[in-house]
This record gives structure tokens, sequence and C-alpha cells, in this order.
């Protein structure tokens, strides 16, 4: 039973029209051949699998920050903010999670605060597992700023696979920690830039959820972690 609710989960609004696509798809292969319907419906049931949008439990602290994306840590290292942002050229904190195509692609805000820039910049499609991927890769930038006045951003980054980046705000709107943004298909990378004083909780290599897994903390203690890049 556990098995199935972890399945039968509600899906993101921008599945449905793929996911009919798929469908009709799969009743011309049936036509053609049986196989090939057969295989139809495997592809039908992985593209709604894909754009699968479960419920999260978010933790509300203050001066936590959540993990925006399901995937792995690829990366923790200092790097300067898209330009595009206006945030300076100082390097900051970057955590990078990277996402594949079985991850939920839906986005999620890592803590409460105000949009106060969006950017979109049209580029390559490189691997997103590669470092050059957050300056050279198509990517939607979002700055954020919070209650105590501190800035993060968060950007989604398009990959080898990847076709659309979705971003779902606005400028000048209250988003809650944890509440869904935007997403990418299919498999991709979400950085975030911490303000200082902002320390990584996580490892490279460490998997994330969602709007579930603590990624830093305001002030927490600077303690060196496995994997982590300093």
């Amino acid at each position: 039973m556990d098995t199935i609710r972890s399945v039968l989960v509600p899906i993101h609004r921008e599945g449905w029209k793929f996911i009919a696509i798929f469908a009709v798809v799969t009743l011309v292969l049936f036509w053609v051949a049986e196989l090939l319907g057969w295989l139809g419906v495997i592809l039908t049931c992985w593209c709604a699998y894909f754009f699968r949008d479960p419920p999260r439990v978010t933790p509300v602290r203050d001066g936590l920050l959540i993990s925006p994306a399901d995937g792995v840590v690829q990366m923790i290292e200092r790097a300067a903010p898209p330009e595009e942002l206006g945030m300076g050229s100082d390097p900051r904190q970057r955590i990078s999670v990277f996402m594949n195509v079985f991850d939920v692609h839906v986005n999620r805000t890592p803590a409460e605060g105000t949009v106060t820039t969006l950017a979109y910049r049209p580029g390559k499609f490189l691997n997103a597992a590669l470092d050059k991927a957050s300056t050279d890769n198509e990517r939607q930038s979002m700055r954020l700023k919070l209650k105590n006045g501190k800035e993060i951003a968060v950007v989604q980054i398009a990959g080898l696979v990847a076709r659309r980046i979705l971003c779902e705000v606005q400028e000048g709107q209250q988003l809650r920690a944890g509440e869904r943004f935007g997403l990418i298909r299919f498999g991709s990378r979400v950085d975030v830039y911490l303000d200082d004083g902002m320390v990584p909780l996580v490892c490279v290599g460490q998997r994330m959820i969602a709007g579930e897994t603590v990624i830093a903390e305001d002030g927490a203690s600077e303690q060196p972690r496995s994997g982590e890049v300093r």
C-alpha cells in the first residue's frame, strides 16, 4: 500500500498535456504493432511519474534554508551570482543540486522571502553536471530577500535533456519556505547562492528532498563536512 501511495501522487498541471500526447501516441503505436503499443504504455507511465508533485513537510524554524530540488548535491563552492541579478561580483557559497530524469522536478523556495528580481538568460544545453553550466547554459534566476534583510539567489539551469525552464512566480511576490515556484523538464540542476553568515549543512553526494532537506543555516557553526568544498 505504501508503494502504491508513493506512485499515485498529484501531477503537476504542466504535465497533463504531455501525458495526453504520450497516450495518443501509444494508441497509434498499438494500431501499428502491439509490442510498440506496450512500449508506449511504459513511456506514458514514465511521463506521469516524471511530473509527479508529492506533498512535502517543510521545516519552519527561522534561519534554515531548505533544498529547492530533489537530487544529489553535486558541488559546494564559492562563485559569483549571475550578473543579471545585480547582486555584485563577490563570490558567495554556492550549493548545486543535480536532478536526474527520475527525480521530482517541481522546485521549491528555500526560505520565506520576497522575490526582488527575476531574470531569464538563454544559453547552451551542456551537461548540467559541468561547472561551466552555471555560466554557459540557459537559466532562470531568482533573487530572494529574506525576512532578516539578507538575500539569496536560486538559479534553475537547463541541461542536456532539459528544454524548458518554468518559473511560476513574479517580482514582488511573497513566498513561503517550501512553496512551489517552478520546474525544469527534463533533468537539470538548481544552484543556491548563500548570503554572508549562512553555512552549508550538507555534503557533496548527499541526496536532497525538495522542501524538506535543510541545506544551510544562517549563523550555524562552520564545521567542515565530509566531501564539502571550502
